[in-house]
């Protein structure tokens, strides 16, 4: 990893603002080509799929476990303007435990707009329920990488609510199809970044536009988190001869190091020991 990176570590102003609000967005972090090479490779991905699943061009996709499926997508992993940003959030025993992509085409001609409450929730499923602590602890972040115009409303948005991370619950209004207060679209354009706390509460909305969105999710978290996908990437980590790189794709020396690790298993914390005191 190379050490210019640390111009882009996250400072006391962002982290202040993380803490209170459990997002960030960082616009301008991928260049148009990289932007256009990552969206080329959702492309594939989509068109594969509908092909071989019979999805309409209408209907949004999620795919999980995308990072191994397509080079390019590998790139991201550490990338320099905004990994820092993670390792200052969460700290060095890390890892890609979950990605996923999404792509959200315009709803089909004629479809008539949605009159009801959006699809509100925190992730990691289980672990809101039986987690024995208030407010529930962060354990993960995700970034997620727009790679299409979403500056406007109604184009497939990511909403939030900005500051509920430190709530187990939601109150509802009481007419059953409102959203609750707060529930802000993420209005961001494309080489765009949005950190967000895995506890913020978020959902993904319909495209009433003409242009399809597209973005990507890297979800980070403690090494001793399992992962939230299959995370087929062994035949990644074969060719990859970066230590830092390997460890963020789940390699390590035994299972026991997952939770009292030594600095074989954690190359990145020798790395900020040295370059980023």
């Amino acid at each position: 990893m190379d050490p210019s990176c640390l111009v882009h570590r996250l400072t006391d102003e962002e982290r202040r603002q993380f803490e209170e609000t459990g997002l960030l967005i960082i616009k301008d972090v991928l260049p148009p080509d990289l932007t256009e090479r990552l969206a080329a490779a959702v492309d594939r991905i989509w068109a594969r799929e509908r092909e071989e699943k019979g999805i309409s061009p209408h209907d949004p996709l999620f795919y999980p476990n995308f990072v191994g499926k397509d080079d390019v997508f590998v790139e991201l992993l550490d990338w320099p303007l905004t990994f820092p940003k993670v390792w200052g959030i969460l700290g060095w025993n890390i890892y890609l435990y979950h990605s996923h992509l999404g792509v959200t085409p315009p709803v089909a001609p004629g479809t008539e707009r949605e009159h009801k409450r959006l699809g509100w929730h925190q992730d990691s499923g289980r672990v809101n329920v039986e987690m024995e602590s208030h407010p529930r602890p962060r354990l993960s972040l995700k970034v997620g990488y727009f790679l299409s115009d979403t500056t406007q409303a109604e184009r497939g948005n990511f909403y939030v609510i900005p500051g509920s991370h430190l709530r187990d619950a939601l109150e509802f209004p009481e007419d059953g199809v409102s959203n609750p207060p707060g529930a802000t679209p993420v209005c961001v354009p494309s080489g765009t970044a949005v950190l967000f706390d895995r506890r913020l509460w978020h959902s993904a909305s319909l495209n009433y536009s003409t242009i399809t969105r597209k973005v990507l999710f890297y979800g980070y978290g403690y090494r001793w988190l399992r992962t939230k996908d299959d995370m087929t990437v062994a035949h990644v980590l074969e060719g990859c001869t970066d230590p830092i790189r390997r460890q963020l794709l789940g390699d390590g020396i035994n299972a026991n190091g997952r939770f009292s690790p030594t600095d074989a298993d954690v190359p990145l914390k020798g790395w900020l020991e040295e370059h980023a005191k």
